[in-house]
């Protein structure tokens, strides 16, 4: 395991106690009842978050209050009498080690997924949470690749998670799998997003590969235990692998394929979008074609990719594994330096930093995080950070 890793563990308890903010298992509960209020969806959850404030008050509201709203009537229905025995098992689930629920509200959910219009309210995350918050490439392609382009998305995602990128994919069969084993293999991070609840495995063969994901990254899933595979949740779990990463990489997709549903969202998100040309006789070679006429960066290395990320300099990684004086330039010290003097040791806003230090706010955004994780700083309610002494 390479030096983020023990970084990441060092800081595990600091991280958990954000997870932690006021959330008692009874708020938890309306919370995994609210993710399965019927006819609502992300967007619709969000909504009722805005107008009730918590799920505790809007399951508190009342009949009047549910049809002021212009809730369905089945969502009116369970909002009267929540599936209590089903939120009893997630608990249950959550209770075992390594499992926990990110909330939107708190400030351990992953900034840039909570920026997507449709956030999931819940995530569930079996492994290190403090992943979801490092910077992170999504690396897609076709279920069925010719052999090389097995190795492209393996030797790609090697390359890049060293350079200091978690990858982030679907643990589909193809493409997904070969990145998530390249990232292993070169001893980095790897986040997959699963279309299932995280007590079952899909596909069954990737069972092995699964349990070396939650060991050596983390499992992510919007569906609580118990949740089987649906062709609509792939669909839909793509919106999560591009709202978490910097950029989407496809490596072979076909022209009608899920791989370019992914790098759709990722366009409409504002993120990056890569593409990796190939031979115009091989069929999969078509989406990322496509994908490049439409805008897609073409790539043939990595650092064509690393040159695109917004706010991901190696001045991340090396800081992470050698501390700033050892491995960074004198314009990437002056920039942690401007960013840390800005910052103060009272709890001070994102705002605040950029508008002081003169950096941008995605700069701001992946160095706190940077910093945080290394222990020079320490976010709180609200949104503040606090420099450490």
């Amino acid at each position: 395991m390479n030096e983020f890793s023990g970084i990441l563990k060092t800081n595990q308890g600091q991280f958990e106690t954000g997870m932690g903010e006021a959330q008692g298992e009874d708020e938890r509960a309306y919370w995994l009842a609210l993710l399965r209020l019927p006819g609502i969806g992300a967007a619709g959850a969000r909504a009722l978050l805005s107008r009730f404030g918590t799920p505790r008050r809007l399951f508190e509201a009342g009949d009047a209050a549910w049809h002021d709203a212009r809730l369905p009537a089945a969502a009116r229905v369970y909002l009267a009498n929540p599936a209590w025995a089903e939120i009893d098992t997630d608990l249950i689930w959550l209770r075992q080690p390594h499992r926990h629920l990110l909330i939107l509200t708190q400030a351990a959910y992953p900034p840039l997924l909570r920026e997507i219009p449709d956030p999931p309210p819940v995530l569930f995350v079996q492994g290190d949470p403090a992943l979801l918050h490092a910077p992170q490439l999504a690396v897609v392609g076709s279920r069925n690749p010719s052999p090389g382009g097995e190795r492209t998305a393996a030797d790609f995602a090697g390359h890049l998670s060293r350079a200091g990128l978690a990858i982030t994919s679907g643990m589909a069969v193809g493409i997904d799998a070969a990145a998530h084993r390249g990232a292993l293999q070169a001893t980095g991070f790897t986040l997959a997003v699963a279309g299932t609840g995280l007590d079952r495995v899909y596909p069954a063969h990737h069972r092995e590969l699964a349990h070396a994901i939650a060991e050596q990254g983390a499992l992510v899933s919007e569906f609580p235990a118990g949740t089987p595979p649906r062709p609509d949740h792939f669909p839909r779990r793509n919106r999560i692998i591009s709202g978490l990463t910097l950029g989407t990489l496809v490596v072979e997709a076909a022209p009608q394929s899920g791989s370019l549903i992914t790098a759709r969202l990722a366009a409409d998100q504002g993120r990056e979008v890569f593409a990796i040309p190939g031979s115009i006789h091989n069929p999969l070679s078509r989406g990322c074609h496509a994908l490049i006429r439409q805008g897609a960066k073409l790539v043939e290395t990595a650092q064509d990719i690393l040159e695109e990320l917004p706010g991901f300099t190696p001045i991340l990684t090396n800081f992470i594994k050698n501390d700033v004086r050892a491995g960074a330039s004198p314009d990437d010290v002056h920039q942690f330096s401007s960013l840390l003097n800005s910052l103060g040791f009272e709890p001070t806003s994102i705002d605040a930093v950029v508008e002081r230090s003169g950096l941008t706010t995605e700069q701001v955004s992946s160095m706190l995080v940077v910093l945080e994780l290394h222990g020079k700083v320490v976010s709180g309610p609200g949104g503040l950070y606090t420099r450490m002494p």
